[in-house]
């Protein structure tokens, strides 16, 4: 088996690329990558001409990411001289008030969208994780861990309202203590594929990841007893190839999720109510005073809850805004490059003058 294949290498991805030049990123700390040829590790940073052609903060490799390099191998070191295509790849919007995408992995199978069966559990969050899966290109699987902590009705309680907004989701309770649903869990990380565990602090990531590797690999901290809350633990992206041959990526926890992209996405997350929306009289229809809304009459009977379809409107808006903001912001940019562009001509026209 060729090394790089253990990484999940697939022949179709780059069939022209010199296989001896290509490695994939295992981690991100700054302005350092640490590499992985299947064989041997690296510490590597970017080109200067790789560096100087980057347009975005996406445009520079993530975890996950295959890259083209020049190896130094009596150094252990390496230059990343190119970016191959990615697959798949979760983004977010930055945290902050800056308009900006954040890349958080690439190249994913699956996205294990983890929560924990206690109090912080939020089916709400939970359908922005399920959006941002979506438009990954990667298959959502909800992990819900601490099952030794919770009884079997209260897990029962949980599962009702999460299958609400989870269609056709997969759905794994387990215990890193207990090992119960461990095996399941597995079950969707087959050898050479690679997922990444995604949620908030203290939902137990880091620990399932020390109970697969069976070692001690990541930090961990207990959650808060007042609030159930966690503290973050894990600071970086890390991808770790697991005894079975699959790879999971471990990440810190995300405090919030605002969404970048899920115009489309949000017709798969929300499929109940998209077909409660095709259903309707007219096909621009509010769901407000207009007649035979079968939004309404869905409403009125049960069969949409209030809440989910507030949370459904309120995600179009949140994505409507987002879209406006990127588009103000890509004017901005064009605007200030042709600005730069007319500058540099009339100095450059200048100086001919002059000389």
């Amino acid at each position: 088996m060729n090394d790089l294949v253990k990484l999940g290498w697939e022949e179709s991805s780059s069939p022209s690329v010199n296989l001896n030049t290509i490695a994939r990123v295992i981690t991100v700390q700054r302005n350092s990558y640490r590499i992985s040829d299947g064989r041997y590790e690296y510490i590597a940073h970017v080109s200067g001409k790789f560096f100087n052609e980057v347009n975005t903060s996406m445009d520079f490799p993530a975890v996950g990411d295959w890259v083209v390099v020049e190896k130094l191998i009596d150094e252990k070191k390496a230059v990343i001289k190119e970016l191959l295509p990615r697959k798949t790849q979760f983004v977010r919007q930055a945290a902050g008030d800056k308009t900006e995408a954040q890349l958080v992995a690439a190249n994913l199978d699956t996205i294990f969208i983890v929560g924990s069966l206690n109090d912080d559990l939020n089916v709400r969050r939970m359908e922005r994780y399920i959006i941002s899966a979506y438009e990954s290109g990667a298959s959502p699987v909800i992990v819900l861990t601490k099952k030794d902590m919770c009884k079997a009705d209260e897990i029962a309680t949980i599962m009702s309202e999460l299958e609400e907004v989870a269609i056709g989701i997969p759905i794994v309770t387990l215990s890193s203590i207990t090992g119960e649903g461990i095996t399941e869990f597995m079950s969707y990380l087959p050898p050479r594929k690679t997922a990444a565990l995604l949620g908030s602090s203290g939902v137990g990531k880091s620990t399932l990841v020390n109970v697969l590797l069976e070692e001690q690999v990541q930090l961990t901290n207990a959650i808060r007893e007042n609030d159930s809350k966690g503290r973050h633990t894990t600071t970086h992206r890390e991808m770790f190839l697991l005894k079975n041959g699959g790879l999971l990526i471990d990440t810190p926890g995300m405090r919030e999720l605002q969404l970048w992209e899920g115009e489309h996405a949000i017709d798969t997350a929300f499929e109940d109510i998209e077909a409660f929306v095709t259903a309707c009289y007219f096909t621009d229809c509010k769901h407000d005073t207009e007649p035979d809304c079968r939004v309404k009459d869905a409403l009125n009977s049960g069969e949409l809850s209030e809440a989910r379809f507030q949370s459904y409107l309120k995600l179009q808006r949140e994505l409507a805004y987002e879209k406006r903001k990127q588009d103000q912001k890509a004017q901005l940019e064009e605007k200030n490059k042709w600005k730069q562009l007319t500058k540099n001509m009339k100095t450059r026209y200048k100086n001919r003058r002059y000389k």
